[in-house]
């Protein structure tokens, strides 16, 4: 099943679920109509109790090339803190996807430029086609990364790395994405490794999963103690799980 809008395609098969930005014609640029289905179709997904996992991808050979400053923007003589208001009402539009409990892959077939790449980077999981290429160009037209890049690029590939990256603002090859963590793996045909990734996490129970994400999401922000308590309350919970005793009569079968 495929609910059909304008800019964005929410594509439903089984439990997986496909947000496909669809204005190929301009790579997928971001304008304010694409946002508001973008965030409508996030928002969808984060409802809906049968998706066990979401691939995000674009339509034609881009990803997503970025925004489209005029329409994001407007007017920039405006007051610092209502276009900072403005600003964060964009990032809305995209950083749902961070907050899915669901396993969430990106499958990047080409460019992903500015905002497009933090839409790329929200994602658990980046799958990068042999022509994907990934853009923190910010500073080389002027502007100070927004939407969350300096967070998902000191996340992946640490403060040096992302500090270098964002000053010199080149466009990161595919290879050059694996290598440094940008991209978790590279694959020939990404959207086809990013449905053989969602099956696989779709045939899990979708508490492991959502406690998989906040268990690391705790490890990143706490200490080993705080880390430690929330994984044996959610180990000692899956340990009742139908694939875990399945397990457990299928190896004392051995």
């Amino acid at each position: 099943m495929t609910a059909t809008n304008d800019l964005v395609l929410l594509e439903s098969h089984d439990s997986i679920r496909t947000i496909r930005l669809n204005a190929p014609e301009r790579r997928n640029a971001l304008d304010r109509a694409l946002l508001g289905e973008l965030a409508n179709a996030i928002a969808a997904v984060a409802a809906d109790r049968d998706a066990r996992a979401l691939i995000v991808t674009g339509a034609g050979k881009a990803f997503c090339a970025g925004a489209n400053l005029e329409s994001l923007f407007g007017d920039v003589t405006r007051p610092i803190g209502v276009l900072r208001d403005n600003l964060k009402g964009v990032y809305g539009s995209f950083l749902g996807i961070r907050d899915l409990n669901i396993p969430t892959i990106a499958a990047v077939q080409g460019a992903a430029i500015g905002a497009g790449l933090n839409i790329a980077l929200a994602c658990d999981i980046v799958v990068a086609g042999p022509y994907a290429a990934f853009g923190p160009t910010f500073a080389d037209i002027g502007l100070h990364p927004g939407g969350g890049c300096s967070y998902f690029l000191t996340e992946r590939i640490g403060a040096a790395q992302a500090t270098a990256a964002l000053l010199m603002g080149d466009v990161i090859s595919a290879e050059d994405a694996f290598r440094l963590g940008l991209a978790t793996m590279t694959a020939t045909e990404p959207e086809a490794k990013a449905r053989e990734l969602a099956e696989k996490f779709a045939t899990r129970g979708a508490e492991l999963n959502a406690n998989i994400k906040r268990s690391v999401r705790i490890a990143t922000t706490s200490d080993l103690a705080t880390s430690v308590d929330f994984e044996s309350w959610a180990q000692a919970s899956s340990l009742s799980s139908e694939a875990f005793r399945e397990f457990v009569a299928n190896f004392r079968k051995r």
